[in-house]
């Protein structure tokens, strides 16, 4: 199942090094990822899909991990107005987006990882 990691971590140069190499070292492979600083803080996000190898890494690398959650993975078609269709289906049925990663497209279709807060009820629509 793809998996959502969020870490925080003092900013600096190498964070991002250090994390690729430790989940290459664990055979994690990363499906999409996002990174955001504010205030000398920073919040790196990693959708995997070996959750247990990576959290048994981070954790034994000291990293602090603060938040993991299942995401969904979703085929939209390459072209204007599909995210919004996508998004308003879910925001009419009470579904909140809480991270959305565009992972890749191919054959006129662009995958997004999506988390949100009622996974099962999205997963149904």
């Amino acid at each position: 199942m793809p998996t959502e990691i969020v870490i925080e971590a003092e900013d600096q140069p190498g964070m991002m090094a250090a994390i690729g190499e430790l989940f290459g070292e664990a055979s994690v492979n990363i499906t999409a990822a996002a990174a955001f600083t504010h205030d000398g803080r920073a919040f790196l996000h990693f959708v995997v899909e070996e959750a247990d190898r990576a959290l048994s890494a981070l954790r034994d690398g000291g990293w602090h991990v603060i938040g993991v959650q299942e995401v969904m993975s979703v085929s939209l078609d390459d072209r204007p107005g599909e995210l919004g269709r996508f998004a308003r289906r879910l925001a009419d049925s009470g579904i909140n987006i809480t991270s959305l990663y565009i992972a890749g497209g191919r054959s006129g279709d662009k995958e997004i990882v999506v988390a949100v807060d009622d996974l099962h009820k999205a997963r149904r629509l």
